[in-house]
């Protein structure tokens, strides 16, 4: 490592590059005999597929993809893996299959503007899957059978148009589906393939009524539901009598986020929640003494349990931490056998990064607003040049654990603010339902709210504030700029909204069954066009006074491209000091190694000149 001075605290600095080059490993999944293990690994800077058999010490290369990296892949069965894979940042994904020793490779869904969803890869079922295309119409998913080993498919559903999402039962039979309008949504249901499907609930999509799967005699299913509460509960539901049975588990602060079942014991296994941290709640015994086990042999870590084997004797262990990317580990329960796999990222040491401790401030109109705070490693919390890092989606969180991006910022000796600002998920109905017509309103409000309060604590150097942000975080980034141009000296948007007006009418083809529920949430542009203008940058970009570094894929099929470049001639033309950085093959956001390393040194040279200043004494 080398010296470098950022501001007035002199750190040792990492390389940019073992902050964001490919993982050493990654994605590890479990063959359903637990003989066999799958990865993905860096071959010539894409993440490619790798197995490697128990006890033995080298694998086997699968794939060797040389354009794209590989996004997904699982075991089929025994003997064939199944992966997905987009061109350019498309996200027209496409499936594959290859033999478990690299032998048959075979694309299994056709090229084109089309992309497939997994609905159920039938574990009981060795040479077929459930999937759905949009091939018909781009804006319809459609069920098939395929047949893995041909290629062939069945169509075994059609779409009349306003299904969302399908849910099969534990004999692979097709009986759910979640209907929408855009605005409401309801649950189709049937007692076997050969009955037509029928309406038996609905409900305001404000309401969650959401199918997990089916409890094990195939008779009910298990929801997540906040009907009647305003924390969303895992509950067994009489999808036929349209009665909710049984409350299973639910939190007086958070909302469920995950359900893990157990196929031995035919049960609900755990469930998962967030507070400032990753929760679990677990009901079966084997998991509980699996659970202990593991957090005695591994202290300090969140521990995930990332697959297993038909049995449950055998686990794929991965843990996480705020200051480590992680390891993969491979348990055997029966024999109490722990086997470290791999170090996600073992060039990053935990002694060399910056805790993330959870923060909560009030905004101005008192809600609480939760929070993370990274204070640069060995740097007393005062004056210090901060970077406010607002989340992407809207409506998704920030947790504690590893981030990189965060772990990058202060290792360059910035303070990083990370909030959930209202509109986020995972604090209740009520909290997600604050954020509805709010974009950069009260939503960009409660951001500001939490710079104020770093600047009150005496932790940021008003004269050395920037704010950066990626998707909708980008689009925060901007309307900061615009709507509170003396906080900031300048801002960074990655792959941002630029004009709301514009994003509204120019939705991915996939997104169509949710446009009115869209225009609820964030505004119709038929009817509120002004609104919506009125919070686009673009069509407020005279307010911006800093400087702005754009990063932007040409094949976002999100954000319009033509859209920043608009705004990046539009503020030069004010005389505003513009950086803009496009990449001809990335979509939204940078996949591919080199383009990720470049926008990151970029990145890190932009705040440095606009924040590497004297504090005031």
């Amino acid at each position: 490592m080398f010296g470098c001075e950022t501001g007035f605290k002199k750190v040792n600095t990492i390389p940019t590059e073992d902050f964001f080059k490919n993982p050493s490993q990654t994605s590890f999944k479990l063959s359903p005999s637990g003989e066999f293990i799958s990865f993905l690994k860096p071959y010539k800077n894409r993440m490619n597929i790798f197995v490697l058999q128990i006890g033995e010490k080298d694998s086997i290369q699968l794939t060797n993809f040389e354009d794209r990296n590989i996004e997904m892949h699982f075991w089929a069965n025994d003997h064939k893996i199944v992966f997905a894979k987009d061109k350019d940042g498309d996200e027209n994904y496409k499936l594959f299959s290859v033999n478990y020793d690299g032998t048959g490779l075979k694309q299994l869904t056709e090229d084109g503007n089309t992309t497939v969803r997994i609905i159920d890869p039938l574990e009981n079922i060795s040479d077929e899957m459930i999937i759905s295309l949009n091939d018909r119409d781009p804006r319809i998913f459609d069920v098939y059978r395929l047949n893995i080993e041909t290629g062939k498919r069945k169509l075994i559903a059609k779409n009349p148009g306003n299904i969302s999402a399908w849910i099969t039962d534990h004999e692979g039979k097709l009986r759910c589906a979640v209907t929408t309008d855009g605005v409401n949504h309801g649950i189709l249901f049937r007692e076997n393939e050969d009955e037509e499907f029928k309406l038996t609930s609905a409900a305001n999509f404000k309401e969650t009524l959401w199918p997990v799967a089916f409890t094990f005699d195939n008779k009910y299913l298990y929801m997540i539901s906040n009907l009647g509460r305003d924390k969303a509960a895992l509950v067994k539901y009489d999808v036929l009598r349209n009665e909710e049975l049984e409350v299973i588990f639910e939190h007086y602060e958070s909302d469920v986020e995950n359900v893990f079942l157990s196929n031995k014991s035919k049960s609900i296994a755990a469930v998962s929640y967030v507070t400032w941290k990753t929760e679990l709640k677990i009901f079966n015994d084997d998991w509980y003494y699996l659970n202990k086990k593991l957090s005695e042999r591994l202290p300090d870590r969140e521990i995930m349990i990332e697959g297993t084997n038909k049995k449950e004797d055998k686990f794929l262990i991965r843990t996480d931490s705020d200051r480590s990317l992680g390891e993969y580990y491979f348990y055997d329960y029966r024999d109490n056998v722990l086997l470290k796999l791999a170090e996600v990222g073992p060039w990053l040491k935990e002694e060399d990064l910056s805790p993330m401790k959870p923060v909560t401030y009030k905004s101005r109109d008192g809600l609480n607003i939760h929070g993370y705070l990274t204070i640069p490693l060995g740097t007393e919390a005062k004056n210090l040049p901060v970077v406010v890092y607002p989340h992407g989606g809207p409506w998704m969180r920030n947790k504690w654990g590893f981030n990189n991006e965060v772990q990058f910022l202060a290792n360059r000796g910035y303070a990083v603010l990370q909030m959930n600002y209202r509109g986020s998920r995972g604090y209740g109905r009520k909290f997600w339902e604050a954020g509805f017509g709010e974009w950069g309103l009260k939503m960009q409000d409660d951001i500001t709210d939490g710079v104020n309060w770093l600047i009150k604590q005496g932790i940021a150097d008003p004269n050395r504030i920037a704010i950066y942000g990626y998707s909708f975080g980008g689009y925060c980034a901007l309307q900061g700029l615009v709507k509170t141009p003396d906080i900031y000296r300048c801002g960074i948007s990655y792959a941002g909204i630029i004009s709301v007006l514009n994003f509204m009418t120019t939705v991915p083809p996939q997104w169509e069954p949710f446009r009115q529920m869209l225009y609820e949430m964030v505004g119709n542009p038929n009817t509120e066009g002004e609104k919506l203008k009125n919070v686009s940058p673009y069509y407020n970009a005279e307010k911006i006074k800093s400087p702005v570094f754009f990063a932007q894929g040409k094949n976002d099929p999100r954000v319009d491209v033509s859209a920043t470049e608009l705004m990046v001639k539009k503020l030069k033309n004010l005389n505003v000091e513009v950086e803009y950085m496009i990449k001809e093959n990335e979509g939204h956001g940078y996949k591919n190694e080199e383009n990720r390393i470049e926008f990151y040194k970029n990145m890190s040279l932009f705040l440095d000149k606009h924040l590497n200043q004297k504090p005031k004494n």
